[in-house]
């Protein structure tokens, strides 16, 4: 079974910037909570974020690359993943609180983070 064929669809862009994904691509991607976002070149590419991201790969990399051994080993790396919830939650109250002071577009803040990126 080779690759499937491309499929695309016309979609409107709201005064919001926002984007209806057609139900069809969503169920076929198995898109679950979100997405990641990239900008290439002068398309916008979307791909379902995974949802079992847990960090402990990295978190064993890290630990690897200091020098943890054997049960120092695994004492480290159950610390280091019970600190990711707290982290993400932090992160997330920030960015609602964020969100909840922000006034106007973002188009200027958009032109001030990726104004470089366009040709």
């Amino acid at each position: 079974m080779g690759p499937q064929p491309a499929a695309s669809k016309h979609i409107r862009v709201s005064e919001k910037r926002q984007i209806t994904i057609p139900k069809r691509f969503f169920e076929q991607l198995g898109i679950e909570e979100s997405l990641i976002c990239e900008l290439r070149g002068d398309e916008i590419v979307l791909r379902p974020a995974p949802t079992d991201e847990d960090f402990s790969e990295d978190i064993l990399k890290d630990l690897l690359q200091e020098g943890y051994e054997g049960d120092q080993l695994l004492t480290e790396f159950q610390k280091r993943k019970a600190q990711i919830r707290p982290a993400v939650e932090t992160l997330i109250a920030e960015a609602d609180q964020a969100a909840q002071q922000f006034t106007g577009t973002g188009d200027e803040e958009t032109e001030s983070l990726f104004g470089d990126v366009r040709e």
